[in-house]
């Protein structure tokens, strides 16, 4: 589990989700994919691997706003779903999300990070293209609705990445935080 602080903008905060904000995401998730909704069960297993998984969520004075999780099993990691209610998009919530999935993926060194978008979203299209995610594949018909899943990827290796770190000789734990 990683220990990295919370972090806040525009009167939202981004912590690590616990079993016990499960039911408020599953609502979410429901109101904001209604036709590609995960089970309520879904989440509890994905908090329950966290060697492979880490789940967060965003928080403002309405309570969860935003969600986002991640699926690392070296050398590739997944963003396995994020999300932001529409009344609270356009505030960086989006970003602090990925922002920390990134720095997560790169902790476990990942070499690459992959996402699906969907074709018809072109706010998150954006959002991805702006962390220097590239379109690499198209899967026809990934959604339920039929529409088009994009398949994107960041190539995490390099300077700032995993095989400089190990080169370096830095080995730190799992539990010691280090980005």
């Amino acid at each position: 589990m990683s220990t990295a602080p919370d972090i806040s903008s525009h009167g939202v905060s981004v912590r690590e989700m616990t079993p016990e904000d499960v039911i408020a995401v599953s609502v979410l998730e429901q109101r904001l994919f209604p036709v590609d909704a995960w089970p309520l069960h879904m989440f509890y297993d994905e908090l329950a691997q966290p060697e492979t998984r880490w789940y967060l969520v965003a928080e403002g004075s309405d309570g969860i706003v935003g969600y986002a999780g991640l699926m690392c099993i070296e050398p590739i990691a997944d963003v396995q779903t994020i999300a932001v209610v529409p009344e609270y998009e356009g505030r960086g919530i989006g970003t602090m999300l990925l922002t920390r999935l990134i720095e997560e993926a790169r902790r476990r060194y990942a070499a690459d990070l992959l996402l699906e978008v969907r074709a018809d979203n072109p706010r998150a299209q954006q959002l991805y293209l702006r962390f220097g995610f590239e379109q690499i594949h198209v899967r026809p018909r990934y959604y339920r609705d039929g529409v088009d899943a994009l398949i994107m990827r960041l190539q995490l290796t390099g300077p700032a990445g995993p095989e400089s770190e190990r080169e370096a000789g830095n080995h730190a734990s799992p539990e010691a935080g280090q980005p």
